[in-house]
């Protein structure tokens, strides 16, 4: 599936109660049966950033969760605690959230979602993705209304600069947008630019762990974005953790 034209449409939905009274929400809209089961056998068709990390989704009704956003349900992920893992789920749940918009249904990353199931066969709970079908209307009608840092901000360098101009509306937590890419010697340098404190609703114990989910969802979109360019290249990630405190962090390099 081409997921490139969802890029355009995506958004978060931070109140989905907020499309219509709830009476006349539950009523028009609904996810049925079939495509639950069609979001879990789309995740487990999808592309990982590394197939060695085990992962697992569940979809919840609410009662399972602090999620409070008039959501349908919630995907809950896990995996391994494997090396990489954080942005492998950023990854994977990133290509999972634009199918979505193919079927009219909406989403929000909530990263400081808690759930009372916190272990699925042996695999870690990460984060967790709230989801409610929405009008086909509610999607972006204009991405680049969006607020995210310029072009300059994030890229130093020229080559790439139309393709990444794309790139740079990748969500992340608290809008964040903890990236910062180098062109250098044929290939691009993808850092995670990390400031001290906290940020926005996210306690500053969590900024890295979420910042580093929100890094595998800036490599989904590049690898969406290049392959629909017929761009050839090939990502190299670095090792990271959520212990890593420098300000700049290698996360990967896109050689061409």
């Amino acid at each position: 599936m081409d997921l490139y034209q969802y890029i355009f449409k995506r958004k978060s939905f931070h109140l989905f109660r907020d499309l219509k009274t709830k009476e006349e929400y539950s009523k028009l809209y609904k996810i049925d049966d079939n495509e639950l089961q069609n979001i879990k056998e789309t995740f487990y068709s999808l592309k990982p950033l590394n197939k060695a990390i085990k992962v697992k989704i569940e979809i919840v009704t609410n009662e399972y969760t602090n999620c409070n956003r008039g959501q349908e349900f919630c995907i809950l992920f896990y995996s391994e605690k494997k090396e990489n893992y954080l942005q492998n789920i950023g990854y994977l749940g990133e290509q999972l959230d634009l199918y979505l918009v193919s079927k009219n249904i909406g989403a929000l990353w909530f990263g400081i979602g808690k759930t009372t199931l916190l272990e699925n066969d042996g695999l870690a709970f990460v984060t967790m993705m709230a989801i409610g079908k929405v009008p086909e209307d509610s999607f972006r009608k204009d991405m680049f209304k969006s607020k995210r840092k310029e072009l300059s901000e994030i890229y130093d360098g020229n080559k790439y600069s139309e393709l990444i101009n794309i790139l740079r509306f990748a969500p992340s937590s608290c809008n964040t947008q903890p990236w910062f890419i180098k062109e250098e010697n044929n290939k691009l340098i993808i850092y995670r630019y990390r400031k001290e404190g906290k940020r926005g609703i996210m306690p500053k114990d969590k900024v890295i762990y979420q910042n580093l989910i929100d890094i595998g969802i800036f490599l989904c979109f590049l690898d969406i974005i290049f392959d629909h360019n017929s761009v050839d290249y090939k990502i190299n990630l670095y090792k990271d953790d959520e212990f890593e405190t420098n300000e700049y962090v290698k996360e990967a390099d896109v050689c061409f």
